[in-house]
């Protein structure tokens, strides 16, 4: 498969842009000032223990853009890094869909630069790779990245139970979509235009119940 190209892509004061090895120092540093707010979502491995190795993550991300698997951003505002945003498990043909993930720091949280970044990614990745279906899972506690997908208005899809390993345990997560069809004059735009469909995000109450008591391994 050819490399997906890692484009630099702006709205107004907030860029997405191709994380590079340099950027490790300064991604240590902002991820460390924000342990106590980054770590109840940070994916983990079972097993594995929680040193932050920023060196080894940006290679690794690097190596699946190179396989045109991902593409791995830092966000920016005003030429500041406050964070990251990652288009994971690219799959074209028949499927043609990717993952989102993202972070931004405490400070910068709130102010609409997470959507921005959301909305040019997806607009990208359905505008110029061609896919067709973009997907975000959240963990039900986490309300700012809820807040994300409702103001975009991805389609809230279901439950999935103990989905990802986060903060040392399987975690249950909220399933969010969009297919291009139901954007075609971009996520960015229909969001700046306030065309966004006010109840797509939003969770069945029967699914939040469900949330509320998390799926446990039976006793053996």
């Amino acid at each position: 498969m050819a490399t997906a190209a890692i484009p630099t892509l702006r709205d107004g004061d907030v860029t997405l842009r191709p994380i590079r090895a340099r950027d490790a120092k300064v991604l240590e540093r902002v991820l460390l000032d924000n342990r106590s707010w980054l770590r109840q979502w940070e994916a983990t491995y079972p097993g594995g223990g929680t040193v932050i190795d920023t060196r080894a993550s940006i290679r690794n991300l690097l190596a699946h853009a190179r396989t045109g698997h991902a593409l791995p951003f830092v966000i920016e505002v005003d030429g500041e890094l406050v964070g990251q945003l990652n288009v994971s498990s690219i799959t074209f043909g028949s499927l043609s869909s990717a993952t989102i993930g993202y972070w931004v720091s405490q400070a910068h949280a709130g102010r609409g630069i997470t959507p921005t970044a959301v909305a040019l990614a997806t607009d990208y990745c359905f505008s110029t790779l061609r896919l067709h279906r973009m997907e975000i899972c959240i963990r039900p506690e986490n309300a700012p990245s809820l807040r994300v997908v409702e103001k975009l208005g991805f389609r809230y899809e279901g439950l999935r139970r103990r989905f990802i390993h986060i903060n040392g345990d399987w975690r249950d997560h909220f399933s969010f979509a969009l297919v291009a069809e139901e954007v075609p004059r971009g996520v960015l735009r229909r969001w700046h235009e306030g065309r966004v469909p006010e109840d797509a995000a939003r969770i069945s109450a029967e699914d939040r119940a469900a949330a509320a008591y998390p799926l446990h391994v039976a006793d053996r």
